[in-house]
């Protein structure tokens, strides 16, 4: 031990002391009387979940579309697009962040249905950044799609997505299992809408022709090439030859593809869950029933319909959608934090996990089923009901939480989930979120594609958060699967030393998540990787004592772990990572717990308006709202723990 390093712990020591009574337990005990009022009557947790404008903007022309528009929810809506417009003059994808111009051409879009006139200042300074970035016809291929819908843009602008797709066998180098369970979902319904190219109804004949630069119909060249790959060039010219060969399709083999199409939605329809349980899903549901002549009180259109107004917030004077809901993932993570308060469980962490027993998924062979035939399910999904498709996020994150609290009372739902966690294992060592071996690098310049969010490869932050559930439950057996997972995060690991974070902003999650696993599974705290890890975290720590990173490090151009303010949630992971590598006496540490005791509201909560986690980079992020709850009081009880007990760190996975 270097003499710095040895005079950090002993000052951190001292400093940490003033903590140990009074102001940390008063922290510690308003942030858990905080997250225990939020649960519900049956146990468990769900706290909002909010994106950018773009869901909200695409729920207020779906009223459009089918002409089913409410007045007085719209006019909260507009209340809520107008409050989040930036400084910019258009719409980020998260709080503080740069212009976007598709978000920015749907919201524009949005209030000018219902009914802000474009003459007014925010229209104006919209539209005006709109046209300074090249205009409509520069935004992203999902909001090309919708513009088609409403007839702004002709189909031409859409590449070509024949539903033909739907017969295509599984060795086809395109092939719906090869795409991610989100991109699967959303797609379907979509391609009935493309082949069908029905008109939206928009009774008020809202139309924004002074977004574009060029008029629509003038605009050549819509389709750019992702990337400047030889496969991109391929693919753009591919898209040509389908165009031309789209119309000679024989009318039975559309027919055919149509019903294909309809068969795989009204199997995973998912009752009051929805189609995936994903907004965007749900409503290409609902238009794609609609375009085939559902009548309004068909049983699966009203279904449909019903899960999507399931995802509005109303409140007083404002309203949104949310993309989804998040209880399973809510819930688990508040039994972790107050598991951390209690060392152990009360009958509010036992009702939590209770309540997500009857959430495993039990019995059903989802989409994983087919590069995964003879695997016996187990997993739990993000929301309420989601059954074909789990994630191992949320499975892993449970398994823990059932773990550390009764091993024996959760035995057969941790067995059953260890078992399918252990069968989805990717043959690089690592975990995707939903699937196995989700890689199809090629189909990430396709034209299609310029989202980049088609795939679901395996991640730093799932592999580690599995790794973390199995070494928890198994410390010590011999197991293969998990040699192949440190191999997998040594490869991962950047040249900084931090992780990259997939589904958490940004390298700061990652990189918690991992020295979790590699705590979790036993590697020296002296470790090469370990070490570098844990200075990339110190080194970027604030001067306040917090950490804070932007949606903006997806970019190359904004360096990790950069942002202009500390966060309550990424502070509180950056300690959680730095107690895993047995940090709890440095300076680092104490001034970490300094920040979320000074940052704290009298009510025990802290306010955190950024977008901390990431639904696909650099196109949507998310806000949990729920993460200013659990994260710092986890973070400041786990500090209490050991330095009351002086373990150098924890025994658990997380």
């Amino acid at each position: 031990m270097s003499i710095s390093y040895a005079a950090n712990r002993a000052q951190g020591m001292r400093k940490a002391g003033a903590f140990l009574h009074g102001t940390l337990d008063r922290g510690i005990e308003n942030a858990a009387a905080a997250l225990r009022a939020r649960q519900k009557d049956d146990g468990h947790w769900v706290f909002e979940l909010e994106a950018d404008a773009t869901i909200p903007s695409e729920y207020v022309l779906l009223k459009h579309y089918l002409d089913e528009i409410d007045p007085e929810l719209e006019r909260r809506i507009g209340n809520y697009l107008r409050q989040t417009q930036a400084d910019h003059g258009g719409w980020p994808l998260y709080h503080g962040g740069a212009f976007d111009l598709s978000a920015t051409v749907k919201a524009y879009f949005a209030l000018k249905a219902i009914g802000d006139p474009v003459d007014a200042p925010h229209m104006a300074r919209a539209r005006e950044a709109v046209l300074a970035r090249g205009g409509a016809e520069k935004a992203n291929v999902f909001t090309r799609t919708l513009l088609a819908l409403f007839g702004e843009v002709p189909w031409h602008a859409v590449p070509v997505m024949p539903v033909e797709i739907m017969l295509l066998p599984e060795w086809f180098p395109f092939h719906l299992n090869k795409v991610s369970y989100w991109s699967r979902t959303v797609i379907v319904p979509l391609l009935v809408l493309m082949a069908l190219k029905p008109r939206a109804r928009n009774p008020h004949q809202v139309h924004i022709p002074e977004l574009f630069a060029t008029p629509a119909e003038a605009v050549r060249g819509w389709l750019q090439k992702p990337d400047d790959t030889w496969i991109a060039t391929a693919l753009i010219g591919l898209d040509a030859v389908l165009r031309r060969a789209e119309p000679m399709i024989p009318g039975p083999t559309r027919e055919r593809a149509i019903a294909r199409a309809l068969d795989f939605v009204r199997e995973r329809l998912n009752g009051a869950d929805g189609l995936g349980a994903i907004y965007p899903a749900m409503a290409n549901t609902v238009m794609m029933f609609d375009a085939l002549g559902f009548p309004a009180d068909h049983p699966e259109l009203v279904m449909a319909k019903d899960a999507i107004e399931r995802l509005l917030i109303v409140e007083e004077d404002r309203a949104y959608c949310q993309p989804c809901v998040s209880p399973i993932w809510d819930t688990a993570l508040a039994c972790h934090a107050l598991q951390e308060v209690e060392r152990g469980s009360d009958d509010d962490v036992l009702r939590g996990l209770d309540w997500l027993v009857d959430r495993q998924v039990l019995d059903l062979k989802g989409d994983w089923a087919a590069k995964r035939p003879d695997l016996v399910p187990g997993g739990w999904p993000f929301q309420y009901g989601n059954g074909h498709y789990p994630d191992l996020d949320d499975t892993a994150v449970v398994v823990m939480a059932m773990e550390r609290a009764d091993p024996v009372r959760y035995a057969g739902a941790i067995d059953r989930a260890m078992t399918w966690m252990r069968g989805m294992q990717s043959a690089n060592g690592g975990w995707g979120a939903f699937d196995v071996d989700n890689d199809y690098d090629y189909l990430n310049h396709i034209p299609f594609a310029d989202h980049g969010a088609l795939l679901d490869p395996p991640t730093a932050d799932v592999t580690a958060r599995c790794l973390s559930a199995i070494r928890q439950a198994a410390p010590d057996a011999p197991d293969p699967g998990v040699e192949a997972a440190l191999a997998y995060l040594r490869r991962e690991q950047e040249v900084d030393g931090s992780w990259f974070g997939r589904w958490g902003t940004n390298y700061i999650y990652g990189t918690w998540s991992v020295l979790c696993a590699l705590n979790a599974a036993g590697i020296d705290h002296g470790a090469p990787e370990v070490r570098r890890a844990v200075n990339w975290l110190e080194a970027h720590q604030k001067p306040d004592g917090g950490w804070g990173e932007s949606g903006g490090t997806y970019w190359p151009d904004t360096p990790p772990g950069t942002a202009d303010h500390s966060t309550a949630s990424q502070t509180a992971w950056a300690l959680l990572a730095l107690m895993a590598a047995g940090e709890v006496q440095s300076d680092a540490v104490a001034r970490g717990v300094r920040y979320l005791l000074d940052s704290q509201n009298e009510d025990g909560e802290w306010d955190e308006a950024d977008y901390t986690a990431v639904g696909f980079p650099r196109v949507f992020y998310l806000r949990y709202h729920g993460y200013r709850f659990f994260f710092p009081l986890w973070a400041l009880a786990r500090y209490r723990n050991l330095k009351a007990s002086n373990a150098s760190t924890t025994p658990y996975g997380m």
